[in-house]
């Protein structure tokens, strides 16, 4: 197995609307079977918490993590991540676009340790939200990539920069 370097972090809701639409896994087991091989060799990585969020399912989803990449996950606890994550949420906090709900499920969500990970790492975000900066309800990936300088990009652009074709 050819170890590659470390490009990408993947947002649950990536798989999630994979899984429910396009991508469904009795349509399409060929880009499951690419995302296992991609996760294994390290070029696309899932955090812990991506994965916990997923784990909380109980569908398909769920068993494909517990099956195929449940022990492929990275850890986002490390000092450095900690660091990032908690310049982000200062952020968060003192931006008074944002309503109190949005910044306390902004806090409780996976989506600030991807932007945190993915910063400390150099990698791009892989993510189906889009930036709106008129937002309020809610803290968009997109948006806190735009404010920390952190790439950004959908599943289809993912699947174009890495050549694949299903």
């Amino acid at each position: 197995m050819i170890i590659s370097t470390p490009q990408f972090v993947i947002d649950s809701n990536v798989l999630i609307t994979a899984k429910n639409s396009y991508y469904a896994f009795d349509l399409c087991p060929s880009f499951w079977n690419w995302l296992v091989a991609t996760i294994h060799n390290r070029q696309i990585m899932i955090i812990d918490r991506v994965r916990d969020e997923l784990l909380a399912g109980n569908d398909n989803l769920a068993n494909w993590v517990r099956s195929q990449v449940s022990g492929l996950h990275v850890p986002s606890g490390d000092a450095t991540v900690v660091t990032a994550f908690s310049q982000m949420m200062n952020w968060v906090q003192q931006n008074q676009m944002f309503t109190n709900k949005a910044k306390v499920e902004f806090a409780s969500k996976a989506d600030g340790w991807i932007a945190a990970y993915a910063s400390v790492n150099h990698l791009t975000v892989v993510t189906l939200e889009t930036f709106d900066p008129n937002i309020k309800v809610k803290v968009k990936l997109p948006n806190v990539c735009r404010q920390f300088n952190i790439d950004y990009i959908n599943t289809f652009e993912l699947l174009r920069r890495l050549g694949i074709s299903f």
